[in-house]
């Protein structure tokens, strides 16, 4: 079967579901468009000063519309731009047909199979990108497995999320990584409000609007107390939910205990849980044993980046019978007659099934992503390329102006250091 067989190819460089969806996709962009201000204020900026004119942006973020905007922003700042989806399932069809209308270049459709996926990600690296924005590593991945002939062209990338900059911390230990990579989810005003206050809300959007049902009363089982886990047991504590929390850390294990959390292993937490979400970066954290004690409609979902988290293979294996229960609800029913409840596939929970982070949030996250990129392209000639130094933090003055921004817009005021202060703390 070939490649996006069932496709509309509206020219030689855009491959979507549905042109004829694009005004559905420009209402939800125009609506983010005027909730995130910070990027408002760069698209301006960029318009006049043309940061990215003559270069070519490969970006592979969750296609939502969100990151249309982002799109919208680097093309107006003069990136020619080339887009596809980094998870199958979180792809809207409509953002892409609005994309395309606005004669940008995109490859993804929603629920694409992985050959289809696959293309989206070759299509984009093909034309020879000097920016990379990636979400998860795969776009980094690609051109380094396959397309090593187009790493001289690549001036750097951005890297989103907490998975891909794992990707790219072992690549970068091997010597292997060829090209700078801004660490964009480790600056503060990511990590700190997007994988926190983004992904505790999106998450239990996600799940409430696919299951409808109570989450008060109910015993949640988080898997990973990193950043993202934190979040998503605050706002599950905040709905009523009794929360458990399964680490293997154990600094973060002790922080958990003292935010008031039950801790205890998978093998215990296994049978006690009506709702798992995992949020670990690893793989296989819920698998063959926690499955064969769980309670009756117990419901699994995950929100770590790749769909290996919870051990949907070994569930099939294990079940006697299977079907679809509700809209990105598959039911299985094991040998004692219990029932587990697996969302969206095992993918991303708040973008699979749902719109993903708030548009507030976003407009931070993607506002370090457009000034990381700007970064790279104004700094081309200064960065290292030597094999083992390829990873860059965010420099802080660029944290410092998205939160200045957002205060900013905020109408809040803050204390300014007098010289005699800095000379204090600083003894400059």
């Amino acid at each position: 079967m070939p490649i996006f067989a069932d496709l509309l190819t509206i020219n030689e460089m855009s491959e979507i579901r549905n042109p004829e969806l694009w005004e559905s996709g420009e209402l939800k962009i125009e609506w983010v468009r005027h909730h995130m201000p910070l990027l408002a204020g760069l698209e301006k900026e960029f318009k006049e000063t043309q940061p990215f004119k003559g270069l070519k942006v490969a970006l592979s973020v969750h296609l939502e519309a969100k990151t249309a905007h982002l799109c919208e922003v680097l093309a107006e700042g003069g990136a020619e731009m080339y887009i596809t989806g980094s998870n199958p399932l979180s792809t809207q069809d409509d953002i892409a047909a609005a994309l395309v209308h606005q004669g940008l270049n995109v490859f993804a459709v929603h629920d694409a199979t992985p050959e289809e996926y696959e293309s989206g990600i070759r299509r984009v690296i093909e034309v020879g990108p000097n920016i990379i924005i990636d979400d998860g590593g795969d776009l980094v991945s690609m051109i380094h497995d396959n397309y090593p002939e187009l790493i001289p062209g690549v001036i750097g990338g951005c890297e989103e999320t907490t998975t891909g900059i794992l990707r790219l911390v072992n690549l970068n230990r091997e010597r292997k990584l060829k090209f700078p990579m801004m660490l964009v989810n480790d600056a503060d005003c990511k990590h700190l409000f997007d994988n926190r206050y983004g992904t505790g809300q999106s998450v239990w959007d996600g799940i409430n609007r696919t299951t409808n049902l109570i989450v008060a009363g109910k015993y949640v089982v988080v898997a990973g107390y990193g950043w993202c886990g934190k979040g998503v047991a605050m706002r599950a504590k905040g709905l009523g939910a009794k929360v458990i929390v399964t680490e293997v850390n154990p600094v973060r294990a002790m922080e958990a205990v003292m935010d008031g959390f039950t801790v205890m292993d998978m093998a215990s937490a296994a049978s006690q849980g009506d709702i798992f979400v995992t949020v670990t970066g690893c793989d296989d954290v819920i698998r063959e044993e926690h499955f064969l004690t769980m309670k009756d409609g117990a419901i699994c979902c995950n929100a770590g980046h790749f769909d290996c988290e919870v051990n949907i293979a070994a569930l099939k294996k294990l079940a006697v019978s299977t079907k679809p229960a509700r809209n990105n609800i598959q039911e299985y029913v094991l040998p004692s007659g219990r029932r587990i409840y697996i969302l969206a596939e095992g993918r991303l929970v708040n973008l699979a099934a749902g719109d993903g982070h708030p548009a507030e949030i976003m407009d931070m996250s993607f506002a370090i992503q457009a000034l990381s990129a700007r970064f790279l392209a104004e700094n081309r000639d200064s960065l290292s390329r030597e094999p083992g130094e390829m990873l860059h933090n965010v420099p802080a003055s660029i944290d410092s102006e998205v939160a200045s921004r957002k205060l900013a817009d905020w109408g809040i005021r803050i204390d300014v250091l007098t010289p005699e202060q800095h000379r204090y703390l600083y003894g400059e």
